[in-house]
């Protein structure tokens, strides 16, 4: 059972991808209004997916005072300890091959509170399923001292829903290998 807020960010990309101008189970940007997220957006971000990593476009007010520095231009892997970059790295890949949330359950400062991000692919002005809309759900109100660290901790991924894509697979036609 997710954070309600990562629930009502999963259920409203849900509505989104379901729409009939939505290609391949996966919503344009433009299609995102982000009035909607209400409250909820000093939370979210918006990311450009780069190879393994994303970058961060824009993030809320609230992210950006729990980390204590301006966020755009950066790494979203920068964000979490070195040994949870794998696990972030292969949920962002997850999201967008798969077209469909991805929600990371980490821990945030010494004192181990725990923080859902949740990872929703959208379709950039290219077409191609570039971006990433995140949101921190935290399970409690975090008090973290002036001089703890403020690198997330990732302990578990989880894909929501079915995938939106068929996985890849490799097929012979004629002795010949094809994806």
């Amino acid at each position: 059972m997710f954070h309600p807020d990562t629930q009502f960010l999963i259920d409203h990309w849900t509505a989104l991808s379901r729409r009939s101008v939505s290609r391949g189970g996966i919503p344009d940007r433009a299609a995102l209004e982000p009035d909607a997220l209400g409250l909820r957006l000093p939370r979210t971000f918006m990311a450009q997916r780069c190879r393994d990593d994303a970058v961060v476009r824009l993030a809320g007010g609230w992210i950006e005072g729990f980390h204590g520095e301006s966020l755009k231009g950066q790494s979203l892997l920068s964000l979490w300890r070195t040994a949870s970059r794998p696990l972030v790295s292969t949920a962002l890949l997850q999201a967008v091959r798969e077209g469909r949330p991805v929600v990371i359950v980490a821990l945030a400062g010494s004192l181990t509170a725990q923080i859902e991000v949740a990872l929703l692919p959208l379709r950039g002005p290219s077409g191609r399923p570039d971006r990433l809309l995140g949101l921190y759900a935290p399970a409690a109100t975090l008090t973290l001292a002036a001089d703890e660290p403020r690198l997330l901790t990732a302990r578990v991924s989880i894909g929501v829903g079915d995938a939106a894509r068929a996985p890849l697979s490799l097929a012979a036609v004629g002795g010949r290998r094809i994806a």
